[in-house]
């Protein structure tokens, strides 16, 4: 029989190791850096959009107990602390006592030097870094004083960016008096603010009253109105006078602001002076003197001009 020279085939089979099982632990880390991230960033958001005011309350609130140290309890629970103001009072413990009689001591002296200084001693009693009523008045002129210019700014540029309005520029004069800012809304030569001896203002009039009172209405202040006119005399009937058209003028405008969203709460006086008080004393029948005035009133006095910042 022949011989074969064939080799035996061989097959080999690698059988592949199963990949571990690693478990679900780091699911549970991820979650917790996912929660931790989430807490933080509700943290700085809330931080960002608290108010100093509440900053303090939330402070104080988490602010712990004042604590005192006594010789008293160490090694109990509180360590030898105490909840009120001395701390424990032992009656045979001689720091207690030496405390106490130095604390006395200090008291008998502070009353001398006291008693000694007068009133400035009274005045060195205030709270650290309190600031006096002098300090908070400047502080508060100087704010609404901020505010003021603000107002006005707005009022000017209103003017510019609305053409209905921007005709009437000339007719709107704003400044600060001592009593607050002043918006005075005044008769030109051919332009007038109200119809000859009438009470209701003309629809441009009504327009411009409106747009004052979007810019004051974002300010606090009380409100003064007043109307004027000028000398010239005016009967009407039943003897209406100056008087009577100036009040029923201002009467008019605070009905369009308080339309406007004024609060009823904020007007503080509304009067008719008719010629009393000429926009030009020195001519006292000028068209210009027939007017509208509308006062912020300043809520804190007026600061001189070497104390303002």
């Amino acid at each position: 029989m022949a011989e074969t020279n064939e080799q035996p085939v061989v097959i080999k089979r690698i059988k592949k190791a199963a990949h571990a099982h690693h478990g679900g632990a780091w699911k549970i880390a991820y979650a917790d850096f996912v929660t931790a991230m989430m807490a933080f960033f509700l943290l700085m958001w809330l931080i960002n959009t608290t108010t100093p005011e509440q900053k303090r309350g939330i402070a104080d609130y988490f602010a712990p107990a004042s604590i005192s140290r006594t010789t008293s309890g160490a090694g109990g629970i509180l360590g030898g602390t105490s909840f009120s103001s001395e701390g424990a009072r032992a009656s045979g413990s001689k720091d207690s006592s030496k405390q106490q009689g130095q604390t006395t001591n200090e008291q008998k002296k502070n009353k001398t030097e006291g008693a000694g200084q007068g009133t400035d001693a009274t005045d060195q009693a205030t709270t650290p870094g309190q600031p006096t009523e002098a300090q908070l008045d400047e502080a508060l002129s100087a704010r609404e004083q901020k505010d003021f210019e603000m107002a006005e700014e707005s009022l000017r540029q209103a003017m510019q960016d609305m053409p209905e309005l921007a005709e009437l520029s000339k007719n709107l004069i704003i400044d600060q008096t001592p009593e607050g800012l002043r918006i005075q809304i005044v008769d030109q030569e051919g332009r007038p603010m109200f119809p000859p001896g009438g009470v209701e203002p003309y629809p441009r009039t009504a327009a411009l009253i409106q747009q004052v009172a979007k810019v004051i209405n974002k300010l606090p202040n009380r409100i003064n109105i007043s109307g004027h006119t000028d000398s010239a005399a005016f009967v009407g009937k039943d003897g209406y006078s100056n008087w009577d058209l100036s009040a029923d003028r201002a009467n008019a405008s605070r009905r369009l602001l308080q339309a406007a969203g004024i609060d009823n709460d904020r007007i503080y006086q509304v009067s008719g002076k008719a010629g009393s008080e000429p926009l030009f004393p020195n001519d006292p029948y000028l068209v210009g003197n027939r007017r509208i005035s509308i006062v912020l009133l300043r809520e804190a006095p007026v600061l001189p001009p070497s104390m303002r910042r």
